[in-house]
């Protein structure tokens, strides 16, 4: 059982890549696509930190645990958080974006560092199970998101 696990999901959104990480490097733009939210409703979401860009973050507590999500580096391209859910383990979430045309192709990925927990590397060999369909709703929010007219604030960005 490996100490890491990635889940990896991947759809087309009709947004440019500008748009797109706009959108998620904001604690705001991330919570009208979290695909948490849209599996529960009642998911408390507690902003923290600078608006957009690397350090915007928020406090989340619902129905499948408590914790925290910060933009640890943004770039022209791509969106890196640290997800912090105390006991039960961390993680990096990484959302990826190439232009295809008048289309974005989005990669969102989720690493798993279950450290030295038995419990956790056993979750590990669920988790595209477990934690695949929500990286899926993530992406049909991004796709579903009403693009039209949005004005794009840059936002700034590390050189990779």
């Amino acid at each position: 059982m490996s100490r890491f696990t990635t889940v990896t999901r991947q759809g087309r959104v009709p947004a440019t890549p500008a748009q797109i990480t706009a959108l998620v490097s904001s604690t705001a733009g991330f919570t009208v696509i979290n695909p948490h939210l849209t599996q529960d409703p009642n998911l408390q979401i507690t902003p923290r930190g600078v608006a957009s860009g690397v350090g915007s973050a928020f406090a989340f507590r619902g129905k499948n645990g408590k914790g925290t999500q910060t933009v640890t580096d943004v770039t022209a391209s791509s969106v890196e958080y640290a997800i912090d859910m105390g006991g039960m383990g961390q993680s990096r979430q990484r959302i990826d974006i190439k232009p295809d045309g008048a289309e974005s192709i989005v990669t969102w990925s989720m690493t798993l560092d279950a450290g030295h927990n038995p419990l956790l590397r056993l979750f590990g060999l669920l988790a595209g199970k477990i934690l695949g369909p929500s990286v899926e709703i993530g992406i049909r929010n991004l796709a579903a998101h009403d693009w039209a007219g949005k004005t794009v604030h840059a936002v700034a960005t590390s050189a990779r």
